[in-house]
């Protein structure tokens, strides 16, 4: 196998190999009829513009709907199949026990995080008894993000996540403020109330029973399954050998464009839900339209409202988005933790989700 240029190597390809890139994987991964349709080339061209423009080696995404799939990348080095670091989609997962579990009676939103973990959160003016387990996942709770610290580097134990947390003071209790600390919380919640890890249960609930054969928890493997592209920091080394531990219940999953696109499709879809639990998922008003519980809504400039979530991590963004009915998904990716032209990310789900824009 041939080694995989560099980032500098990437950034320096002309704009017009980047879009042949695009169209031959296209004509490759599409069927005919889809790789010709104007929107297909709209997406693609938002898709190459991540890496012309938005300084990321590689890109690829998957778009799912009633038509079918369709792949396509640019750059170098990445395949359909390809295993990769989602980030903080894992808190859609986490997010989906919690609920499955309180559809079960086994807890309930309103509850305290004390009430679970009794005098653990405690410290710098942060008292579990005022928290619920609803705060937690709009990310409502005033906790301190433990990765402001990290800056997600260091691998962590989920206690020790916790301890750095409480060595400050809430900010903003009952305001939106995304914390990596509540999700870990959160995977600490779910191990108390079902006797195993959140792994085990988000494995025995979701990856299990939607055949997400490419999706896992890899604990403190530091390691890719196969197969698999490289991954990048922004300063081009090779950092795609990593400790999940940095993220934790709020970061650590690895999956694949296929599986993410398959369970959200399935999660909107109302198959791992009831459909009073999915409301709850989706309704934003604790957190003033920004947040629901594992989900964010992205309202388009075509009217359209997608729902998803998007994952960062050292060497991987991932943004997967799908309509309310589950029936149109794309998730894209590039194998660094992010695009530099914030303009980028809307433009390429506008060109999917809003195929009359211009």
């Amino acid at each position: 196998m041939p080694l995989p240029r560099t980032p500098r190597t990437l950034l320096a390809i002309p704009v017009s190999l980047a879009l042949l890139a695009v169209v031959q994987s296209g004509l490759r991964e599409q069927s005919p009829v889809a790789a010709r349709t104007p929107v297909a080339r709209t997406v693609d061209a938002a898709l190459t513009r991540l890496v012309t423009r938005g300084g990321a080696p590689a890109a690829a995404l998957l778009v799912g709907d009633a038509s079918g799939s369709r792949f396509a990348s640019t750059g170098n080095g990445m395949a359909r199949s390809d295993h990769f670091r989602a980030g903080s989609i894992t808190k859609s997962f986490i997010a989906t026990v919690v609920l499955q579990l309180a559809a079960e009676h086994r807890l309930s939103l309103s509850d305290s995080v004390d009430g679970h973990l009794p005098g653990l959160v405690r410290g710098a003016g942060n008292d579990g008894r005022r928290l619920t387990l609803r705060a937690l996942l709009h990310h409502t709770s005033g906790l301190y993000d433990f990765t402001r610290t990290t800056r997600g580097a260091v691998p962590v134990t989920p206690l020790q996540a916790l301890r750095i947390a409480l060595t400050h003071p809430p900010v903003g209790r009952g305001r939106y403020a995304y914390s990596n600390t509540n999700y870990v919380l959160l995977g600490m919640i779910i191990e108390k109330v079902t006797g195993h890890s959140y792994a085990t249960e988000a494995e025995r609930r979701i990856i299990t029973p939607l055949h997400l054969t490419g999706t896992s928890f890899p604990g403190g493997r530091t390691s890719l399954p196969a197969p698999h592209g490289r991954a990048y920091a922004a300063d081009g080394s090779d950092v795609t050998e990593l400790d999940p531990r940095v993220a934790g219940a709020a970061g650590e999953l690895v999956s694949t464009l296929a599986d993410l696109n398959r369970f959200y499709a399935a999660l909107l879809g109302g198959r791992l839900l009831p459909p009073r639990r999915l409301r709850e998922m989706l309704d934003t008003r604790a957190a003033h339209g920004s947040y629901g519980m594992g989900l964010f809504p992205v309202k388009l400039p075509c009217g359209t409202t997608v729902w998803g979530h998007n994952g960062r991590i050292t060497g991987s963004y991932v943004r997967s988005a799908a309509t309310v009915d589950g029936r149109h998904v794309l998730t894209f990716r590039v194998n660094t933790g992010g695009v530099t032209d914030p303009t980028l990310e809307p433009a390429l789900l506008a060109a999917e989700f809003c195929p009359r824009t211009p």
